[in-house]
């Protein structure tokens, strides 16, 4: 009995002074465990603000370098913009240029027509082609036959001339070309092919002349490069060798400028070969002059030496004569006879 109360006792004590010591050891606890977080908390506030002022500063970065290339973007797109509108405006500077060389072509479309003027065009071209490419003396424009025919040019070549006549068969070109059907196609073939032939065989007949001093042939002068094309390799193709037969040669401007390169070359070369000859002629007579001085310079030579033998002969009488003179005056002093007793008679000596 007595030890329970006094276990009771015990128990009672024991509760007392962990009711006194404990709300003191909580409190410690709880400081300890406050400065401890408040530690904690400044730290990771510290952290938080580092990390926070790095990525401040590696989105500023970011976002400078992003402004700079926006910039850059944005100043490279303003000066596409502005090559584009300056652009646009070329494009529409040279559409009007087009528009208006179209409207050109159209007004001389329409004024080639008539056949006459398409001619005349032809001539003035062959015109321009031949003073831009040879020299004034090598051409001659509307040369005129002794028949009356008359030819556009001729081009004088070893003494020789080479016709040149320029036709501008274009109206069945034209319909060959506008054609909507095989059919309509063959038929405007058919005639542009009668028209390049009737002006090969007007050209053969009146211009190959080489009684009259022409070459065996003659240039056939087409200002337009498709007509051309169409002649010589075209499905009328035949008509080159046509012209060939009939020893017309059709020609372009692209193809008459090389063709006109050969004939100054050749020009040249004839230039050069007559300049040769005349050197030679000159030399010849030069020989020629050299051999009179020659023989007219011997027979001086002949002379001079004549006359210095007879100079020398002369010379050695005189040396004779003189001893001849000393000797009759030292026989005059010795006899001492009158002077002109003794001098006729040194002289008759002599």
């Amino acid at each position: 009995m007595l030890v329970g109360l006094l276990i009771g006792l015990l128990v009672v004590a024991a509760v007392g002074a962990a009711a006194v010591f404990l709300p003191r050891l909580i409190r410690g606890e709880l400081g300890a465990l406050r400065d401890q977080t408040a530690n904690d908390l400044s730290a990771r506030n510290a952290e938080v603000d580092r990390r926070l002022a790095g990525l401040e500063q590696t989105l500023s970065t970011r976002l400078s370098e992003l402004d700079h290339r926006v910039d850059t973007r944005l100043a490279a797109s303003a000066t596409t913009a502005n090559q584009m509108s300056q652009q646009l405006g070329e494009a529409a500077e040279a559409t009007k240029t087009m528009i208006a060389r179209a409207q050109d072509l159209a007004r001389l479309e329409q004024a080639l027509r008539p056949p006459k003027a398409r001619g005349g065009f032809g001539e003035l071209l062959l015109e321009n082609l031949l003073r831009d490419r040879l020299p004034p003396d090598a051409y001659e424009l509307q040369y005129t036959f002794p028949t009356g025919e008359r030819v556009d040019a001729v081009v004088r070549a070893a003494d020789r001339l080479l016709p040149i006549d320029a036709k501008f068969p274009l109206d069945n070109f034209e319909r060959v070309v506008s054609a909507e059907s095989d059919a309509e196609r063959q038929l405007h073939e058919k005639a542009f092919a009668r028209d390049v032939k009737g002006h090969i065989d007007a050209i053969a007949a009146k211009y190959i002349r080489p009684d009259f001093g022409t070459f065996e042939l003659a240039f056939m002068y087409l200002p337009a490069e498709a007509i051309h094309y169409e002649v010589v390799a075209g499905k009328t193709g035949a008509l080159l060798s046509y012209a060939h037969e009939r020893r017309v040669f059709p020609v372009s401007a692209t193809t008459f400028t090389a063709y006109l390169q050969m004939i100054v070359l050749g020009l040249r070369g004839l230039q050069i070969e007559q300049t040769a000859q005349d050197v030679m002629k000159q030399l010849a007579g030069l020989e020629t002059d050299f051999t009179r001085f020659r023989d007219d310079f011997e027979v001086v030579g002949k002379h001079i030496s004549n006359a210095q033998t007879k100079y020398a002969e002369a010379e050695k009488r005189l040396d004779r004569f003189e001893t001849k003179l000393e000797r009759a005056a030292d026989l005059e002093i010795e006899t001492a006879p009158p002077a002109t007793s003794t001098l006729p008679r040194a002289l008759d000596a002599a």
